[in-house]
């Protein structure tokens, strides 16, 4: 029992590093292309777009696991 509160922690602090990393490079990606990925994504409904932007939320995603495990 005393060991649940510092890994419950150190999961909640990993989580947050991996979603501020994912919105950081999520946000450069969308500095980095042409044009506003939500208004492509939305407005136009471009699914080219949305699979791009899937699949480079699936590498980040993997990035910050292996970061994390180590």
């Amino acid at each position: 029992m005393d060991t649940t509160l510092p890994a419950f922690l150190s999961t909640l602090l990993y989580a947050a590093v991996g979603m501020v990393v994912f919105v950081i490079g999520f946000v450069i990606l969308d500095l980095l292309t042409p044009g506003k990925l939500w208004e492509e994504i939305e407005k136009k409904q471009n699914v080219a777009v949305a699979i791009f932007a899937g699949a480079v939320a699936i590498g980040l995603a993997i990035i910050v696991a292996a970061a994390i495990h180590g």
